[in-house]
């Protein structure tokens, strides 16, 4: 699934099911601690709401957070607990096998949420991926898989900007994320910031709860 297009308001290729999930499950895990709440007793009341917390930032990390963006710089392929950075300029190509992998000058980077759902098309990916098949003929981009139409859009994205490459290092944050400052012509990986927030609230609430229990 893709968002609108890069500049202003660059695009975002995720997976819809997974965002659909995570929101089903955090309207319920916000119902049943509403519940909890009114209607429970008893000190083991903070430990329930502490795992449902815990429960709700785990969803947010594993299903909502993880994208890839296009911004003008390079794409951040954002997966639950490490974002990677890639300039345009390091970018060889972008494919799908099981998942979505962009081929780099350091190696390959794969989007943990942009996954091949057809288990008959992971096995024709992994078997040319094998050289067992030829590659496939050149497909209508309204006939294609959505993940191998978004590997074919990144495709098109990274040729776009490497015509036009933008000068200059990466300063601000809000420009390419995190992981691209300081990063020149070669891909960047951290742990972001926000993920070490989060579980570092969780396991503190969590230790408290078990404590007061």
């Amino acid at each position: 699934m893709s968002g609108p297009a890069a500049g202003a308001n660059p695009t975002v290729h995720y997976s819809l099911f997974s965002r659909v999930l995570a929101v089903v499950w955090i309207v319920v895990a916000v119902l049943l601690l509403a519940d909890l709440f009114l209607r429970g007793q008893g000190p083991e009341i903070r430990l329930y709401g502490a795992v449902l917390v815990a429960s709700v930032a785990l969803v947010y990390l594993v299903w909502l957070r993880p994208r890839i963006v296009v911004t003008e710089r390079g794409l951040r392929v954002i997966n639950p607990l490490r974002e990677t950075f890639v300039p345009w300029a390091a970018v060889r190509w972008v494919d799908v096998v099981d998942v979505l992998r962009v081929h780099t000058t350091d190696g390959v980077v794969r989007s943990w949420p942009l996954r091949e759902t057809k288990r008959a098309r992971v096995r024709d990916n992994l078997r040319r991926e094998g050289g067992f098949m030829d590659g496939p003929d050149e497909e209508d981009p309204r006939e294609m898989r959505p993940m191998d139409r978004a590997a074919l859009q990144l495709r098109q994205d990274a040729e776009r900007h490497k015509a036009r490459p933008l000068a200059g290092p990466i300063r601000d944050i809000d420009e390419a994320g995190p992981a691209a400052l300081g990063a020149e012509d070669r891909p960047q990986t951290m742990v972001s910031v926000e993920v070490v927030v989060i579980a570092g609230a969780v396991a503190v609430l969590v230790a408290a709860a078990l404590l007061l229990a």
